[in-house]
C-alpha cells in the first residue's frame, strides 16, 4: 500500500479521497489553487501544495504543477477523482513516465474508451449491446454516408468520436438536412476535441440514462456493482440520481452488468469504471464508458456496502479486489440530489460567501460536500458544493426521506436549486418512475 497520495482535484471529491487515503492509513496530499486556499479539505490536509491561480489551466490542469508537486512531496501516486484530468491518457502516461502510479486505468485503456467508435467497438466484441449505428468512424463518401441512414433509419444522430458532455451531437430526422448536419458535427468536433471523426446511430425517442457501475482488479477479477438511473438531466448534465433503476427486470440487469465484468476482463481494465447506456423498451444500448470514478457513485456504495474510492486505491497499490461478485448484495434504495449554486430557475451559478450552511442529518442521510459556514464559492469552477444522499428500505421510503432531508437543508448567501430538487421529488411522474432523459427539461419549459 502507498505510504503518500496525491489527490489531484478539488472539491467534494478531494475530501472524499482524502477520507478513504486516511482510512487506509494513507497521508494525502491535497493540491489546491489561490481561489480554493481556505476549503476544508485544505486545512484537514496532511500536506497541502498551492499550484497555482484560480484558473484551472493554470492549476488542477497543469499536468507539470500537478507531477512536479507529487516528486517535491515524496507522493508515490496520484488520484485524478473525476472532471479535469481524469480521463486524460496523456497525463496518465506521464504520470507514469514520473514514476508514479495513476489511481485508475492504464493509458491505452482511456484512449480505448476515449474514443467513441473504438468503445462501441470493443463493446460489441464482448456482447455488449449498443444503439444499431455505424461501426466505424463516417467515410467522406456521401453516398455511403446516405446509405448508412437509410439502413438504420431515421430520425439518427451525428456524434463525435471523441466527444462527452453533451457535446458534439446532432440530431437527423431527414435526409435532406444529413449531408449538413454531419459536415458542422466534424467541423465542431476538431475545434472541441481536436478529432473530426464523427458517427452515426439510430436516435433513441424517450430512453432512460441507466448506467453500471464496475470495478476490475490487475489479477483478473471484475464485479459490477449494479445499476444507476440518471435520467433526470438538464442540457445532459445529471441533477438527482437513484439505485436501483426502477422498473427494470433483475434478471435483465444482470445479464448486462455480467457483460459489463466480463468487457473489463477481455480488455484487463484497472480500478473504477461506468458503462452508460440508453435503456429503451426493454433493451440496454451502450453509448460509452466513462473511465474513473462517477460524481453519483454514493448511491451504489449505499446499496452494496462497497466503498467504491477505497477500493480504487487498493487496486491501484497492486491489491486485489476484497470481494466476489457472489458477495454482493443489493440492499433498499439510494436516491442521490447535487445541490449546485444556482439560481432554481434561471440556473445562473451564484458564486459567492455562503452565511449560512445547516445540513441534515438522521438515519440513513449522507452529505459529501468541502463547504461551510463562511466558504467563499468561486466562480471558476463547476457549481456543486454538496451531494445529499439517503438511503431507505424502499424507493417510496427513500423519496419521503430525501423530501424530509432537503426540508432541513438550510444554506444562505447564495442561491441553490434545493426549490428544483423539491419539485422534482414531489412530481407524480417521478414518484411513478415514469420518465426519460427528456423528461426533466421538458417539465421546466412547463409541458406537464
Amino acid at each position: 500500500m502507498f505510504e503518500k497520495l496525491l489527490v489531484a482535484n478539488r472539491g467534494e471529491i478531494a475530501l472524499r479521497i482524502q477520507r478513504a487515503c486516511r482510512e487506509l492509513g494513507i497521508r494525502a496530499v491535497m493540491v489546491y489553487s489561490e481561489a480554493d486556499k481556505d476549503a476544508r479539505y485544505v486545512q484537514l490536509a496532511d500536506e497541502a501544495i498551492c499550484i497555482g491561480p484560480a484558473q484551472s489551466s493554470a492549476s488542477y490542469l497543469n499536468m507539470n504543477a500537478l507531477i512536479t508537486a507529487a516528486e517535491a512531496t515524496g507522493a508515490q501516486a496520484i488520484h485524478p477523482g473525476y472532471g479535469f484530468l481524469s480521463e486524460n491518457a496523456l497525463f496518465a502516461e506521464r504520470v507514469i513516465e514520473a514514476g508514479l502510479v495513476f489511481v485508475g486505468p492504464k493509458a491505452e485503456t482511456i484512449r480505448l474508451m476515449g474514443d467513441k467508435v473504438s468503445a462501441k467497438q470493443t463493446m460489441l466484441a464482448a456482447g455488449v449491446p449498443c444503439v444499431p449505428g455505424s461501426r466505424d468512424a463516417l467515410p467522406d463518401d456521401a453516398g455511403e454516408i446516405r446509405h448508412q441512414a437509410e439502413q438504420i433509419g431515421f430520425p439518427v444522430i451525428i456524434k463525435a468520436a471523441g466527444g462527452g458532455g453533451g457535446r458534439g451531437m446532432r440530431i437527423v430526422r431527414t435526409q435532406d438536412e444529413l449531408e449538413s448536419a454531419v459536415s458542422m458535427t466534424r467541423a465542431e468536433a476538431q475545434r472541441a476535441f481536436g478529432n473530426p471523426a464523427v458517427y452515426m446511430e439510430k436516435y433513441l425517442q424517450k430512453p432512460r440514462h441507466v448506467e453500471i457501475q464496475v470495478l476490475s482488479d490487475a489479477h483478473g477479477n471484475a464485479v459490477w456493482l449494479g445499476e444507476r438511473d440518471c435520467s433526470m438531466q438538464r442540457r445532459h448534465q445529471k441533477v438527482l440520481e437513484e439505485a436501483p433503476a426502477p422498473r427494470i427486470d433483475r434478471a435483465l440487469i444482470a445479464k448486462v452488468g455480467e457483460r459489463c465484468a466480463r468487457a473489463c476482463s477481455d480488455m484487463g481494465y484497472l480500478g473504477a469504471g461506468t458503462f452508460e447506456f440508453l435503456f429503451e423498451n426493454d433493451e440496454f444500448f451502450f453509448i460509452e464508458m466513462n473511465t474513473r470514478v462517477q460524481v453519483e457513485h454514493p448511491v451504489t456504495e449505499l446499496i452494496t456496502g462497497v466503498d467504491i474510492v477505497r477500493e480504487q486505491i487498493r487496486i491501484a497499490s497492486g491489491e486485489r479486489l476484497s470481494f466476489r461478485q457472489e458477495d454482493v448484495r443489493f440492499s433498499g434504495h439510494a436516491i442521490e440530489c447535487r445541490i449546485n449554486a444556482e439560481d432554481p430557475t434561471k440556473f445562473v451559478p451564484s458564486p459567492g460567501c455562503i452565511t449560512t450552511w445547516m445540513m441534515p442529518g438522521g438515519p440513513g442521510v449522507r452529505v459529501d460536500s468541502h463547504a461551510y459556514a463562511g466558504y467563499v464559492v468561486p466562480p471558476y469552477y463547476d457549481s456543486m458544493v454538496a451531494k445529499l444522499i439517503v438511503h431507505d428500505t424502499t424507493r417510496a421510503q427513500a423519496i419521503e426521506r430525501m423530501k424530509s432531508a432537503l426540508a432541513e437543508t438550510l444554506i444562505k448567501g447564495i442561491q441553490t436549486n434545493v426549490p428544483l430538487h423539491l419539485e422534482i421529488l414531489a412530481d407524480k411522474s417521478f414518484a411513478a418512475g415514469d420518465f426519460s432523459i427528456h423528461y426533466l427539461e421538458s417539465y421546466l419549459r412547463g409541458d406537464h
